[in-house]
């Protein structure tokens, strides 16, 4: 089974909110509204993007508190898919 074209432009919206790529992002944006996609759908996709972009960055920053022995506390609500590889 084959994504659909609607599926493969919240993969993108994801992927450029991951890549940092701010034409990428609007592109998908762009064809993911003519697609029919609501604004509703859209901050789902977005939302969920952030939470999975996160993960690595509060990784790091807890890393480089612990390597600085200034460790504080992580913020538990960061990660979308706590108990998985990523988020342990």
């Amino acid at each position: 089974m084959s994504l659909t074209e609607k599926e493969l432009e919240l993969v993108a919206i994801g992927a450029s909110i991951g890549g940092n790529c701010i034409p990428c992002l609007e592109y998908h944006y762009k064809k993911c509204v003519e697609l029919g996609f609501g604004q509703q759908e859209l901050t789902e996709a977005i939302t969920m993007a952030k939470k999975v972009k996160e993960v690595p960055n509060q990784k790091i920053y807890e890393t480089a508190d612990k390597l600085n022995g200034t460790s504080q506390k992580a913020d538990t609500n960061a990660c979308c898919c706590e108990g998985s590889a990523c988020c342990p």
